[in-house]
Order: C-alpha cells, then structure tokens, then sequence
C-alpha cells in the first residue's frame, strides 16, 4: 500500500507551485500546503518582473491552473517563523519544501554605497511592483541616474527609470507608482558593465525591448565596441548572443532623435566609488577595463568619473536565512544535496527539502526553476519509506493554530475574490484599457480577501 504523505511547502512563487505540481503528479497519495508571507501568490511573478513584461506575465496562467485544480492548498499572509514554526511543520506534516527565493539585493562593497541616493534594484522592483512591504513612495528625483550590472534586472531598472510614466498605464501598476514615475525628473539612464558587450547576460527580447522605448535614444560609445569586439566563432557564443550583437550594431549605426531621454550602455567599467556631497549621490568613478582572454577581464588604471544623482546596483540577488534551517552565509542559500537540506557537516537533515533559488541561487530562468523542483521531488519521493510520520497530520489543526495565534490567512479563494477586484478596478479605469490595478496594501488585500 502506498503510504499518505503530507507535505508543506514554504514559498508560493513559480519555485513552491512547480515543486507542489510535480509532487502531485508523481505521487498521487498526498496532501499539499502551500504557505507564502504575502496574501497573493505566484511571488516574484508578481512582485519581481517588470509590470511592462505581459509575455513573461503569461506564466501565471499557468501556475494558476495548477493551484486552481485543487490539489495544492493555498495559504497567504502566513509568515514562516512567527505565525507557522518548524515545529509545527514536524507536528502536521512528513515533510517540507522551502521554495523561499532569494529577494536581497547582492551587496557591493565600494566606498559610497550608504550615500543618500544609493539603492538596491531589487527594492526598487518591489516598489514598482506594488509590494505590499515596502514605502508608498520612491524618491525619483535624479536627473542623471546609473544602473550597475549587465543582466535581465539591470535593464528592467533602467527601462522603467527611462520610460514614461503614461506609456506604463496599459501595464498593473498601482497608482502612487504611476505618479512617481509622472514627476520623475530623470533625462539620462546610464548601464555601466565591469565586462564588455561580447559579455552581457542580457535576453535579446529584454535587449530589443529598450529599442522599443517612446520618445528614448538609446546611446553607446564606440571605445566600447573594439575592432573585432564580437567573434560569432568564439566557444560558447550562441544564436542569442549573436541576434544581441547584431541589435547592438544597428543602434551604433542609428542616429539620435533627439528623444527627451536617453538611455546610455557602458561596458568595461569596473564600479571603485560612489561620490558625494552632503551625504548625497553626486557622482560616480570607475576603472576601466579591459579584455584578458578566456572569458577573464582585467584593470587598465584609467579612471573616469561621471556626474550622477542616484546609483541602483543590479548586481544580483541573495537569499535570507530561514529559522531553524542550515543556511549557507556565503552564497545565500539552504544548505542542500540535491535539494535534501543537509546540516554544515553535510549530514541530511530528515524531512526538509528546498527548491528555487533558495536552493541553487539567484541563476537561470523559469525553465531551470522546473528541472530543479523535479530534481528535489524525485528525492523527496525515493526517500517517502525513511519520513517520521506527523503525531497531528491534520490541516485542520494547522489553521486551529493560526487561530490561537491571530493569523488573518488567506486562501485560494480569497485570491480569486482580489484578483476580480483588481481586474475591475482596471476595467473601471477611464481613458486607457488596462489589465488590473493592483492592491497594495496589506490589510487591504486580505480584507477583500477574506470578504
């Protein structure tokens, strides 16, 4: 007889809902939990991805057939480590999958980095996004800004800092992000890259969509751009990196409208200071570099400043600890063997699991967040006969616990309540056609919720 299973997941975002989906598949004789902190799920989905990104929105009409066809239980506003503990986890279930993702800015240790004016892109997205725990508002008040990094996030941030304000209405954003970005004073959007344009890690329909930009010159420097900069023969090169250089090359070629703002590409520059005056961002100085062969890059000692008002660093993101789990300080994710959470001695610890970039880190695509869930699924089924089973395997008495503890949960249903009151305020919008209107607030969302 094949034995019941009772499984948590931790994490309500493509990682949690592709591992839930698969496990369910896989293992028929089971019941699912899906706990997230935020009341709405699909996580970064929501809360990470430009809102001018529909194609990339189009997943979570996926995910949501997944938690709509009911075998995966939805629970929001459930905060791991205050309101459901590790213990409880122990308690109700065999086992659990953290499927948290990795949501901190990468730190850059350079002199300047606290000045007024410095962020984090990812607190930025957040904002932009609507997410229910950050500031209302953003101080967009630079008219000369700098982006650091050369990847997918790097250019979501400088495309939403370049574009205007009234071409986002056709897009979810709430409110008080669409006036932000009206009184936004910004003229130039600077992307600097420590390594040069052979070397981005941009998507080319990220790289076009920059092109596609009203009333935006795109601007590159052809010191950048070397004699023979792009080898289409070079290892590693692949169909994607050349449709980029041949975007790259088209705009070298392309003269400037005369656009009210212009988004500049920089490449072979190494980040040394932020500058400042009066505790505020004032400037910024870098190193350039230079090509070392076999994919490595090294200093020149030449040094330029620019003249700046805020820096974003897009240098990528880093996972937080979770209570009572191993985590890895280094590199910011679940210690983990295949997805079977492993302690500091490398000793499993029995009935934790992780998936996402809590487990592997802040790489790849949605694609490789559905090898990974069956990487850790196909563990976690060939371990089933080893699983402590729960004293408690009740759902019931989870929720009695929530109760005891005050917690406002949300659940599938709530969600389909505030994903119609979104949708509607959106169609109730006048002048342009628009998808939803986000809730941003917290309370909010749950009251319409749990209505």
């Amino acid at each position: 007889m094949t034995k019941a299973l009772r499984v948590a997941i931790i994490g309500a975002g493509p990682a949690g809902i592709y591992a839930g989906n698969i496990l369910a598949g896989q293992y028929p004789e089971v019941e699912i939990d899906l706990f997230d902190m935020l009341p709405a799920p699909y996580g970064l989905i929501r809360y990470g991805v430009s809102p001018d990104h529909p194609r990339i929105k189009g997943i979570v009409n996926s995910l949501h057939e997944m938690l709509n066809s009911g075998k995966i239980r939805f629970f929001g506003n459930v905060n791991f480590g205050t309101d459901l503990h590790l213990a409880d986890i122990r308690k109700h279930y065999h086992a659990v999958i953290f499927a948290t993702g990795a949501i901190k800015d990468a730190q850059l240790n350079i002199p300047g980095i606290d000045l007024d004016g410095s962020y984090g892109a990812a607190d930025f997205v957040s904002w932009f996004d609507g997410h229910p725990d950050v500031p209302r508002t953003w101080p967009l008040e630079a008219e000369q800004v700098a982006v650091l990094g050369n990847g997918n996030v790097a250019l979501d941030a400088a495309r939403m800092l370049a574009k205007h304000a009234d071409d986002l209405l056709v897009t979810d954003i709430p409110d008080n992000v669409y006036q932000g970005f009206k009184a936004s004073p910004v003229t130039d959007v600077h992307i600097f890259g420590r390594r040069g344009p052979a070397s981005i890690k941009f998507t080319p329909i990220e790289l076009r969509e920059l092109g596609e930009l009203n009333d935006v010159d795109i601007v590159l420097y052809d010191e950048d751009f070397p004699d023979g900069w792009f080898d289409e023969d070079a290892e590693g090169v692949t169909n994607q990196h050349k449709v980029m250089a041949r975007v790259m090359e088209s705009w070298r070629e392309e003269e400037l409208s005369g656009a009210s703002r212009r988004l500049h590409l920089h490449f072979w520059h190494k980040p040394v200071a932020i500058l400042g005056e009066d505790g505020k961002v004032a400037g910024m100085k870098f190193e350039r570099t230079q090509d070392a062969g076999a994919g490595a890059i090294s200093d020149t000692g030449v040094f330029v400043n620019y003249p700046l008002q805020a820096v974003y660093r897009a240098i990528g993101y880093f996972g937080s600890e979770i209570p009572g789990v191993p985590f890895d300080d280094k590199y910011g994710v679940i210690r983990n063997d295949g997805g079977r959470v492993v302690d500091e001695h490398g000793k499993r610890v029995e009935g934790l699991y992780a998936t996402g970039w809590i487990k592997r880190g802040p790489v790849g695509l949605i694609g490789h967040t559905k090898s990974d869930a069956l990487e850790t699924i196909e563990n976690l089924v060939a371990d089933v006969a080893d699983l402590v089973d729960p004293a408690e395997p009740s759902t019931d008495a989870v929720l009695a616990t929530f109760a005891e503890r005050g917690v406002e949960f949300t659940t599938w249903a709530g969600w389909l309540k505030l994903n119609e009151h979104e949708i509607a305020l959106g169609a109730a919008f006048e002048g342009v056609e628009r998808e939803r209107v986000k809730v941003v607030d917290r309370q909010e969302q749950v009251s319409i919720s749990n209505k």
